[in-house]
């Protein structure tokens, strides 16, 4: 399970009632022109709670800071001086203990994020999330307390992405505008406590091991693959089958993977005989050198 470095579910869930406290006078029609939104004071509440942030373009993903989420602070006086500089500057969380691990469920340009977020949930992977944040684009946050672990995406299309130690993301009244999507990141749903999120579990889940690939030589070296495939295409006419026949019992006599017996076909065909007797002249082959072990 994920190491977390704060205790489980506060900061969190704290966090998600600040959300609750700062955007309940923001409606979904509202955007930068019409009407500003405090940002400054949201950012301070997330930094009361022990959420290090730093501010983004307004309208923007983008950090307005020279280093990013390293500049990521809790400072009330460093945070007043950056957003009365811009005061509509969006609002970045620096994810990873002591902020939240965040997975993020991207739909943008098709991609199935709501399908592989209903499986997982359906899993009891999402158990204890703090907070359900709408993203402009149409997608969604899931909220849950920070760990050490690292993020990554998977699933079709990587459209699961944990947002974790070494990323971050924008909270809550913040505004993106794009030319394709535009609004605020708004809270759907949000509790007192929260869990931690297993990311690993997830990813095994969505990417099941696969079996592991054989080599094309088998336990036979390379070395002597190649030697048995020269020896083939190097057969004079009226021995090319019985050199054939010579080389696949060696090969199969010494575990070789299936790539040896088609670079054996493949050499014997470019030696001048029939795919299709090549064929039969390896099965018959293995057979034999079966039959003697």
């Amino acid at each position: 399970m994920p190491q977390t470095r704060n205790r489980p579910g506060v900061a969190s869930g704290a966090a998600s009632g600040v959300i609750a406290a700062t955007t309940s006078s923001v409606t979904e029609s509202d955007d930068i022109p019409h009407r500003p939104v405090d940002l400054l004071n949201a950012a301070l509440a997330y930094a009361e709670v022990g959420w290090p942030v730093f501010p983004c373009a307004a309208g923007d993903k983008a950090p307005l800071t020279r280093h990013g989420f390293k500049d990521a602070t809790t400072d009330p006086a460093r945070i007043t001086a950056w957003w009365r500089q811009q005061p509509h500057a969006n609002i970045a969380v620096a994810t990873g203990a002591p902020g939240p691990d965040v997975l993020d469920v991207d739909t943008k340009n098709g991609l199935p994020g709501m399908a592989l977020f209903r499986r997982v949930l359906s899993a009891g992977l999402l158990r204890g999330a703090a907070a359900i944040i709408r993203t402009p684009s149409g997608g969604l946050h899931v909220w849950f307390t920070g760990t050490d672990q690292r993020g990554g995406a998977t699933g079709e299309g990587r459209a699961l992405e944990l947002k974790a130690r070494g990323g971050y993301v924008l909270l809550p009244p913040s505004y993106v505008e794009t030319g394709t999507y535009a609004g605020r990141y708004e809270l759907v749903e949000h509790r007192e406590t929260c869990a931690t999120v297993d990311f690993a579990a997830i990813r095994e889940l969505l990417e099941p091991p696969r079996p592991a690939a054989r080599t094309w030589t088998g336990q036979m070296s390379r070395q002597r693959a190649e030697r048995l495939a020269a020896y083939v295409s190097r057969a004079t006419e009226g021995s090319r089958n019985k050199a054939l026949f010579w080389a696949a019992c060696r090969a199969a006599e010494s575990g070789a993977g299936p790539g040896v017996y088609d670079a054996l076909v493949d050499a014997a065909v470019r030696a001048g005989l029939p795919r299709a007797s090549c064929l039969a002249t390896v099965q018959s082959a293995q057979r034999t050198a079966g039959s003697a072990a």
